[in-house]
């Protein structure tokens, strides 16, 4: 199988710990994965992911990184941090309006120096793609090599991340002389869990890779999921039959829509932060382990017994969030 490389710049292998007191309560053996640990500017689960785009961008010549989210993205913050650091210039396409006193993944974006065009939420939707083709072209015939990375570095190089994050998880296992049964993870692009199934794939795991989506839909993102791992094969010119069945996306915790947050997501967070002293964040990882905490009680996880969640970080876009919560 050919592994394409990456630039090492994550802080790995992240730390497994168990979270004793919601064990006790949901009679479960439930850990965390701490991936909001991989840095500070670059936290979060989009480093694993960039540092197999970025080393494609630079081995293609690229000077400047063309990336998209929202305001609050982390993978828009996490891509500028990477960039400066290795000497490369990031233009943005952010979802939304300039903000005058920027907070969160925004400010740190306007700190780094990103250069950063704002789309129109309804434009946005339609047309981030084409924009930042277009802003490559724009770059190109200034002879200057500029390189895309789709939304949460999703795609097939990108999710080599989990690849080997997957890898990691299981060196782990043999040092905490633990099996985990079940994997979950929070699903905003795919990436991310498309990684972690590609490795259950091709070390024909037993293991269970749950995702729990925070925007649109389980059967949009088990299409989607199921491009990135082929997209990924296709790279490793290695064949490896699967079904879009096989992919496991549970629904019903999105919420009011993507970056919104609803009063009892809030108050879940706080709970857990009270119980555990662990901060999820309201976009991705407190969805998803409100989730996976909900779904527990329901005995949807009965024949599970060892869960490693992945806690993707996104601790810096919390701050957007500190009207809504209720002291």
């Amino acid at each position: 199988m050919n592994i394409p490389s990456r630039i090492a710049v994550a802080n790995t292998p992240t730390p497994i710990q168990k979270l004793d007191k919601l064990s006790q309560l949901l009679n479960k053996n439930i850990y965390i994965k701490r991936d909001d640990f991989t840095g500070n500017e670059w936290s979060g689960n989009k480093i694993r992911k960039l540092e197999y785009a970025m080393h494609e961008a630079i081995q293609q010549g690229a000077s400047v990184i063309i990336t998209c989210g929202g305001l609050q993205s982390n993978h828009a913050r996490a891509t500028t941090a990477v960039a400066n650091h290795l000497g490369l210039k990031t233009h943005l396409v952010l979802r939304g309006n300039k903000q005058d006193h920027p907070q969160g993944n925004l400010l740190l974006n306007e700190i780094m120096g990103a250069q950063i065009s704002y789309l129109e939420p309804e434009r946005f939707n339609t047309e981030y793609l084409s924009f930042m083709e277009k802003l490559q072209s724009e770059y190109k015939q200034k002879d200057i090599t500029a390189y895309i990375i789709p939304m949460g570095a999703s795609n097939g190089i990108g999710t080599f991340g989990y690849y080997n994050c997957f890898q990691e998880i299981k060196m782990q296992e043999e040092a905490l002389s633990i099996q985990f049964d079940t994997l979950v993870t929070a699903v905003g692009s795919g990436g991310t869990y498309g990684g972690l199934f590609l490795g259950n794939l091709l070390d024909h795991s037993a293991k269970k890779i749950i995702g729990f989506n925070i925007s649109s839909t389980p059967d949009y993102f088990k299409s989607e999921i199921s491009k990135i791992v082929r997209e990924s094969l296709s790279i490793m010119n290695y064949e490896a039959p699967f079904s879009e069945d096989e992919i496991h996306i549970i629904g019903d915790y999105e919420g009011i829509g993507y970056a919104l947050a609803q009063p009892s997501e809030l108050e879940f967070i706080k709970r857990i932060a009270v119980l555990e002293g662990l901060i999820l964040d309201p976009v991705y990882t407190g969805k998803a382990f409100r989730g996976l905490y909900t779904e527990l009680q329901k005995g949807t996880f009965e024949d599970s017994q060892n869960i490693l969640f992945i806690h993707t970080g996104g601790l810096t876009g919390l701050y957007s969030f500190n009207t809504q919560f209720n002291f």
